[in-house]
């Protein structure tokens, strides 16, 4: 299993799809890409994969959050949030929410690489996605101020056409979204700036060593 890991770590460390990877998994309105402002506030996330019967899975949550304003309330994405003044990097804010927010160890992961960072307009967020793994499947505890489940998933599931669909899509009272793709996750929907880290991640691994 862990050439599968090793075949990651080798893909990482050359040229990235990128942008176009990434908006293969984009709202049409995302289409007119915004450059990240100065004002921007930079966040890690953790793609973090684990085995689980016999299988490769990633770890999402659903998201929950004391903030009512919350832009990205309710939504599935991986485990991850803002910089703090603290941190000495981003690679250590992914880790940091991650352990934060569903418990890992992380003495017992280890980052391969990092995916095209990504900018999210509505929350004024520049998200930079940390890859990484763990040989053991975790226990995973939910922090229930930002965590409202936890989804364990086959990465093959993200591979299967019959899972990659469109729908439209209303995100605010005055903005409904036509054509929205997404992936079917045991009948909830993942889309926006999370669909679009896996896209990259599924071309990191198709393209040519």
């Amino acid at each position: 299993m862990l050439e599968f890991i090793k075949k990651i770590e080798a893909q990482l460390k050359g040229p990235l799809p990128g942008i176009e990877a990434q908006y293969r998994m984009a709202a049409v309105m995302r289409y007119n890409r915004i450059p990240p402002p100065p004002s921007a506030v930079d966040a890690g996330v953790l793609v973090l994969f684990f085995p689980k019967e016999k299988n490769w899975h990633l770890v999402l949550i659903e998201r929950t959050s004391r903030y009512e304003n919350d832009r990205h309330r309710g939504q599935i994405s991986f485990p991850g949030g803002r910089v703090e003044p603290d941190d000495p990097s981003l690679e250590y804010t992914a880790l940091r929410e991650a352990k934060e927010e569903v418990g890992i160890d992380l003495q017992k992961v280890e980052v391969l690489g990092k995916l095209t960072e990504l900018y999210i307009p509505i929350s004024n967020f520049l998200v930079h996605p940390y890859v990484a793994f763990t040989q053991e499947t975790p226990e995973f505890s939910p922090q229930p101020e930002e965590v409202a489940g936890i989804l364990e998933v086959p990465y093959d599931h993200f591979r299967q056409e019959q899972n990659i669909l469109k729908m439209d899509m209303t995100v605010r009272e005055n903005i409904q979204l036509q054509e929205v793709p997404y992936f079917n996750i045991y009948g909830k929907v993942l889309w926006g700036a999370t669909a679009m880290m896996i896209s990259e991640l599924l071309a990191v691994l198709e393209q040519p060593r």
